[in-house]
C-alpha cells in the first residue's frame, strides 16, 4: 500500500529502503522502530541488523537495488561512517541512492555531512512521520518506475 497525502501524487512504486546499524553500536531499538514505521507507510524495508561495516551496507544496498539507505548511529562515529558509505555507493556506481539517517549528531557535524552529499539527518525523538515525509518527498522527485 502506497500512501499519499491529499495534495501529493502517488509514487510510481514502493520506495525500497535499507536500514542499517554500522559499527560497534549495539542499540537497535530505534532502527527497528524506524523500519516498522517505514513498512507501515508502504515502503519495502530491508533491515541488515547490528555491527555492519560500511562495505557490507553499500554492497547490500546495491544488491537489493534500494532507493534509500538509512543509517542509525549512536556511537559517535558518524563523521567516519556516513562519508565512507557515501563514497562506497559512488564507487559502486550508485550515487543516486539517498543516504540519510539519524542518531546523536551535533548540528555542526550535520552541516558537514550534508555538504558531503548525505541527506537530512534526524535526532533522537524525531517523529517517524517526519522521516516518512522526507523520504516520500525525495521519492516524488527522484524515483522512477
Amino acid at each position: 500500500m502506497m500512501m499519499a497525502t491529499m495534495d501529493s501524487p502517488p509514487l510510481p512504486r514502493p520506495v525500497r529502503v535499507l536500514v542499517a546499524k554500522p559499527g560497534l553500536d549495539g542499540h537497535d531499538r530505534g532502527a527497528k522502530v524506524v523500519a516498522a514505521a517505514l513498512r507501515d507507510a508502504g515502503m519495502e524495508v530491508i533491515y541488515t541488523g547490528l555491527h555492519q561495516t560500511p562495505e557490507m551496507i553499500a554492497t547490500a544496498a546495491v544488491q537489493e537495488d534500494v532507493d534509500v539507505v538509512g543509517l542509525s548511529i549512536l556511537s559517535g562515529a558518524h563523521m567516519t561512517l556516513f562519508p565512507r558509505v557515501r563514497a562506497l555507493l559512488v564507487e559502486m556506481d550508485r550515487p543516486d541512492i539517498l543516504l540519510t539517517g539519524g542518531g546523536i549528531i551535533p548540528a555542526e557535524d550535520i552541516e558537514s555531512l550534508m555538504a558531503l552529499g548525505v541527506g537530512k539527518l534526524f535526532g533522537p525523538g524525531t517523529p517517524t512521520g517526519d522521516l516518512i515525509a522526507y523520504i516520500n518527498d525525495w521519492a516524488r522527485t527522484n524515483l522512477t518506475a
